[in-house]
């Protein structure tokens, strides 16, 4: 672990302590909810879609949880605006983990792809795919 990764670090601790795009949007075109029962973290993730209904035009987040998932959730607001409701789809956990550009140890990795996993099921079931209440990393 070199300079590079203690760099990630920092970036992980600042979106943890000043989450990006935190609260929630005002008329989101959907929003769901997910928890990572094993270390607490819940998140809700709204999204807002452009009158094309297919680029992602607004995400906000909220939630509690470890540094993991709240810099995840913080790093993937930023990280949607603009793409394509099959880009949400289409992202993996590697995906995020490329974003946090640290080693998750495999306990961390739900916490990790929580966000990920609430907005892509989000999106699911906003477009009929999907009928659930609640995501959760224990499926």
């Amino acid at each position: 672990m070199g300079l590079g990764s203690d760099m990630y670090r920092q970036q992980i601790l600042d979106h943890y302590k000043n989450p990006r795009n935190y609260g929630q949007l005002e008329d989101p075109t959907f929003t769901h909810i997910g928890e990572n029962p094993m270390c607490g973290d819940e998140i809700r993730m709204d999204v807002k879609l452009a009158d094309d209904e297919e680029t992602i035009e607004q995400v906000a987040f909220s939630g509690d949880g470890c540094a993991i998932s709240q810099a995840s959730a913080s790093l993937l607001s930023n990280e949607l605006r603009g793409k394509t409701v099959e880009e949400l789809r289409e992202m993996d956990r590697d995906d995020v983990i490329d974003m946090l550009g640290v080693d998750i140890s495999p306990m961390r990795v739900k916490c990790a792809v929580l966000a990920e996993k609430v907005a892509q099921d989000g999106a699911e079931i906003y477009q009929g795919e999907l009928d659930v209440e609640k995501t959760t990393t224990e499926d």
